[in-house]
């Protein structure tokens, strides 16, 4: 039970945002997997499963788009293979936390989502217009968080192109050769079997470079993103002290009045009375005189 409280609680309340992203990827990988293993051992279906798929994963039919919209969205949570979903995942603590010791977590926020969305829009995109995809544009679908990956891994390259990070089997390497190599390969791989994967990744770059291109000119397209979801403000409640009624002219303020008024200028200060309060007190100072 420890276990699984500080698996959840480096996952969802560590305060850093990679770590959150990395935890859905993961949950919805191994949820929809065990929908799938647990209808075959008892029925030897996975039509379950592959409904979920079919349902989260991003589409280049319009008409069925049209009828599966939030797929633009959820496909960036999906992975078709433990090895799809590794490879992403230690990109995206690598350069994620880059990112975010850099760039804060709310922008890390806006460019995984946005760089996901750019990537199946230019996957959709080509998918419609060019002729090579005219065969298979009925059948395509994507999944996967290499758009939104590639989005922060393209970011910090442009942002801290100098920045070097030490590779297995490679050793340090420049932020700005690993997307050069990445960019370069997603391009020359567009005529292969996965030409719909290699869209999604550049459509990511795209939105990476151009996000921080515009960022360093001190516009942060961010900003819209966070005022949508920035929480509301919660009212103030202004407590006015009544606990002295209204003083009534010729009204000769009692000893039980003033020694809570007293009390209160003791533990608060003079400045905590109200002006009722303070004109009991100077009424009993009046009366006081008088005498």
């Amino acid at each position: 039970m420890n276990f699984l409280d500080d698996l959840k609680r480096n996952a969802f309340y560590s305060g850093k945002r990679v770590n959150v992203f990395i935890a859905i990827n993961v949950i919805v990988f191994v949820a929809i997997q065990a929908v799938f293993v647990v209808q075959f051992l008892f029925t030897k279906q996975t039509n379950i499963a592959n409904f979920l798929n079919n349902q989260l994963s991003v589409p280049t039919y319009l008409p069925t788009l049209l009828k599966q919209p939030w797929s633009v969205f959820t496909y960036m949570f999906m992975h078709n293979g433990l090895l799809h979903l590794l490879f992403n995942m230690l990109w995206m603590y690598w350069l994620g936390n880059i990112f975010e010791e850099y760039l804060n977590k709310k922008r890390l926020t806006f460019v995984y989502l946005a760089g996901g969305l750019t990537g199946a829009l230019l996957y959709i995109l080509c998918y419609n217009i060019f002729p090579a995809f005219s065969d298979s544009v009925q059948l395509s679908y994507a999944v996967g968080a290499s758009a939104s990956v590639m989005a922060i891994v393209v970011a910090m390259a442009t942002q801290l192109p100098t920045y070097t990070i030490a590779l297995v089997f490679v050793g340090p390497v420049k932020l700005k050769w690993i997307a050069v190599f990445y960019v370069v390969f997603d391009f020359l791989s567009l005529a292969g079997p996965n030409a719909g994967g290699h869209l999604a990744h550049l459509g990511g770059a795209i939105f990476g470079i151009l996000y921080i291109k515009s960022l360093q000119k001190s516009n942060d397209w961010c900003k819209p993103f966070e005022q949508i979801f920035k929480p509301k403000p919660r009212l103030k409640v202004v407590s006015k002290n009544y606990s002295s009624p209204p003083i009534r002219k010729n009204h000769k303020p009692n000893q039980s009045e003033i020694d809570a008024i007293l009390d209160k200028i003791s533990q608060s200060g003079y400045d905590k009375l109200s002006a009722n309060e303070k004109e009991i007190l100077f009424s009993a100072s009046a009366t006081h005189e008088e005498k």
